[in-house]
């Protein structure tokens, strides 16, 4: 931790790491769970941008066209889901219910993923384990930045989720470091990317009663799903600088 608080480009992370948490509360207290949580797969995309300009090595064609599959792949989905409705009234007994489930998968996830050996296998499960503390750690966070808004700072401190989606946030990024270590790119970020939108949606109907459209609209929202799969994927596979 000494060398890190050394390092200005990680403390420079850090400080886009709280920035964006900000940001993701704003966006969760206005806004549905199935909506805000997709669009977080874009941070795959701007990342490899981002990266293409520290390093000086801009983005080829092979690198845009998956993004361009993945931009297009997530309108369509959002754009044939269509969440509405969404309530803050979900019962104890129900958070009980899903934060319980959550937290046994992700304890099961983790039990099968230190039993593999370092490789694509390992940091698939470690990006699943991942997604599901991250999806956990939205729906707790959009309930605690809803009641800031509506009841005030006392109501947000004295709220039960606030210090659990504090908690469970620094787990799930110690769970992402273990993920990107744990193997390649290419197995951990498409776990960790699809993995967070669709426990994001199930969260949204379990907890928040959002409905998404049904019947032949299903067919759109698969077919969105499976261009943002093969963006994700051909993305993960390109070739960054190695950092000195």
């Amino acid at each position: 931790m000494r060398d890190l608080l050394r390092t200005p480009a990680w403390l420079l992370g850090i400080v886009g790491v709280v920035v964006s948490a900000m940001l993701q509360g704003a966006a969760l207290a206005t806004g549905a769970l199935a909506v805000v949580q997709p669009l977080v797969m874009l941070e795959l995309p701007f990342a490899l941008f981002i990266a293409s300009i520290v390093f000086r090595r801009p983005m080829t064609r092979a690198g845009w066209l998956p993004i361009a599959g993945m931009g297009a792949g997530l309108c369509l989905a959002l754009f044939a889901a269509a969440p509405t409705g969404g309530t803050l009234q979900a019962s104890a007994s129900r958070w009980t219910t899903v934060t319980t489930c959550c937290l046994v998968v992700i304890a099961v996830l983790c039990g099968i993923a230190v039993r593999l050996p370092r490789g694509p296998g390992r940091a698939g499960c470690m990006g699943m384990t991942a997604a599901v503390a991250y999806s956990l750690t939205a729906a707790l966070m959009k309930f605690s930045t809803a009641v800031l808004g509506l009841r005030g700072i006392s109501a947000f401190f004295t709220a039960w989720q606030t210090y659990a989606f504090a908690v469970l946030g620094i787990c799930a990024l110690f769970l992402l470091e273990n993920a990107l270590q744990s193997g390649p790119l290419v197995a951990s970020q498409p776990a960790l990317t699809l993995g967070d939108a669709l426990v994001s949606l199930t969260l949204g109907a379990t907890l928040y009663e959002e409905r998404l459209r049904g019947g032949w609209w299903l067919v759109l929202q698969v077919a969105g799903l499976v261009l943002v799969a093969r963006g994700v994927v051909r993305l993960s596979r390109q070739p960054l600088e190695a950092v000195p």
